[in-house]
Order: C-alpha cells, then sequence, then structure tokens
C-alpha cells in the first residue's frame, strides 16, 4: 500500500501504539486502516468441493472433471499468501473472514472463497488472539460474513466462542471507539457479524461493515468506482475502500495461465499511486480502511 497513507506497512506490528497523541482520541473510523481482503484464503483446499451457493453448472462440472475445476479455482481465489500472525506484523488491522460451513465436516466451520480452506475458524481465531496477546495496544476489526450454508445452531456456537476466547477484549457497538477508550478498557477486538439475529441478541457485536467494491478485473475501473464512490460521500462509521480486482469468465478464458497474484502485481503501480492520494477523516471524500490482495507484496 502507499507509503504515504500506510508507512507502517512492511514490518511494524505496534504502529497504532506508536500513533502520534493528538490521534489518539480519533474515533477508528476516522483513522486510516490497512486491511485484507479475502483474509484465509493462503490456506485453500484443493481437494475441497466448490461452494453450494456457486452456480449449478460449476457445482456439476466440478462433480463432472474436478482436476480440472478446482485448479483454476484455487489459482484465481488464493488472494493472500501470509498467515493471520504475519498480516498482523506486516500491519494489517482489518480481517475479512468469510465463513462457511464444509458439508464434508459435521461440526467445524471454515473459511471459504469457491472452494473450502485447510484451517478452521477456531484454529484462525485462536492464531489471532495469541497475537492480540504479545500486542496489547493493537486494535483488530474482524469482519465475519457470508455464512455459508450455517444454521442458526452454528451461529450460536460462533458467537459463544468468540465471546470465551476474546471477552473483555471486545470492544462493544454502543461505544465510539478511539485508541484511548480502548487501551483504557483493554479493548482490542472489534467484531463485526453479518447476521440480523446475532446482532439483535448481542449488542457487543457490530453491524456488517460497508465495502466499496467494483467487482472488476481493470484497475482503472476499480480507481473510477472508488473516486464516483466518495463524490456520493462516505459513510459515518467504518467502511472499507476494496483494492482487490475480479476476474470474470472471460477474462479466465482469455488469459489461462494467468493467477490473481501476476494480475495483482500488473496492476499495484496504478493502485498504489491512488492510495498515496488519499486522507483519512470525517469529510465526505476521505478514506477509512483500505483493503487489498497479497498484502505481503
Amino acid at each position: 500500500m502507499g507509503d504515504k497513507l500506510f508507512p507502517v506497512l512492511g514490518g511494524n506490528p505496534d504502529w497504532m501504539s506508536r500513533l502520534p497523541e493528538e490521534l489518539h482520541d480519533v474515533p477508528l473510523w476516522n483513522l486510516a486502516l490497512p486491511g485484507s481482503h479475502d483474509t484465509m484464503s493462503f490456506c485453500l483446499d484443493i481437494s475441497s468441493p466448490v461452494l453450494r451457493s456457486e452456480s449449478f453448472l460449476l457445482r456439476l462440472t466440478d462433480l463432472l472433471l474436478p482436476c480440472c475445476t478446482r485448479p483454476c479455482i484455487y489459482r484465481w481465489a488464493t488472494t493472500q499468501q501470509s498467515i493471520l500472525a504475519d498480516q498482523g506484523d506486516l500491519g494489517i488491522r482489518f480481517f475479512d473472514l468469510r465463513i462457511a460451513k464444509n458439508p464434508a465436516s459435521s461440526s467445524n466451520l471454515f473459511f471459504a472463497h469457491g472452494i473450502y480452506t485447510l484451517l478452521t475458524v477456531k484454529e484462525a481465531l485462536k492464531e489471532l488472539a495469541m497475537w492480540l496477546e504479545a500486542h496489547p495496544k493493537e486494535i483488530v476489526i474482524i469482519s465475519c460474513s457470508h455464512f455459508d450454508t450455517m444454521t442458526n445452531e452454528d451461529h450460536v456456537h460462533l458467537v459463544e466462542f468468540i465471546h470465551i476466547l476474546f471477552n473483555l477484549k471486545l470492544c462493544s457497538s454502543k461505544n465510539v471507539p478511539t485508541l484511548r477508550s480502548c487501551w483504557s478498557k483493554g479493548q482490542q477486538v472489534i467484531i463485526s457479524y453479518d447476521n440480523e439475529a446475532m446482532l439483535l441478541e448481542h449488542p457487543e457485536l457490530w453491524r456488517a461493515i460497508p465495502y466499496w467494491y467494483a467487482d472488476t478485473p481493470n484497475p482503472k475501473k476499480v480507481i473510477g468506482y472508488l473516486e464516483t464512490q466518495k463524490l456520493k460521500g462516505r459513510p459515518a462509521g467504518f467502511y472499507v475502500s476494496g483494492l482487490n480486482l475480479t476476474e470474470d469468465a472471460t477474462y479466465v478464458a482469455l488469459h489461462p495461465c494467468q493467477t490473481m497474484r501476476k494480475m495483482t502485481m500488473d496492476a499495484l503501480p496504478l493502485l498504489l499511486r491512488w492510495t498515496e492520494d488519499q486522507q483519512p477523516g470525517p469529510e465526505p471524500d476521505r478514506i477509512n480502511i483500505v483493503c487489498c490482495d497479497f498484502v505481503n507484496i
């Protein structure tokens, strides 16, 4: 990401604790926070079936020719290469967790991006909790979404696990989080949970965070979309500007040997120039969270 906006990236795991005092009372949604898109895609399981929520044609093709579909999905769905702890060390403070129930497992929840991950949700959250213990003044936002084929019982068990794991580190959605307020209470975790029933029962959970997402493989169109959104005015609370590119069937067909990483690398100079021109703050055209793929690049 741009050095001017995110000078912390590249090996400063405690950058929040070192911000100047004039930023300590600024709401976190008025600070610039780096995030990773599809955070857990570094551990996709190439042997797993495609998600049930994918199109019938893709699921049928996967059933008949898994040796073709799964390597292709793996190549394009892998958007990160760093484990959670390393992402934290790189400065990432927003984690995009897309959760799903794998039909091959009766009890464990996994992550998914086209196919399922090797790591379970509990394993990943425990790793993040351990990282937070080692960095007590760093604050993270964990966005839980998608919830493919999950039941209400699955949601109840997941939220209970989050409660037990993070406990007093959770920051309630009733508060206006700043660095100083979170530090004074020992709070380090903001959980965004995209399920209305759970939100009604648990006031400590935050609503889904808006994610500005262009849905295109063209970096110029990504920037054009984000600029158009800025003209409309930023949301009042947390929100994400997504620098991630998205392939479509036509693009994949025209680039049979390419990968998501190669596509991202080619677009990186343009995306970084845009990032360097941005500023955080409450004004309508200011940014908050900026998410990208391959945060280790």
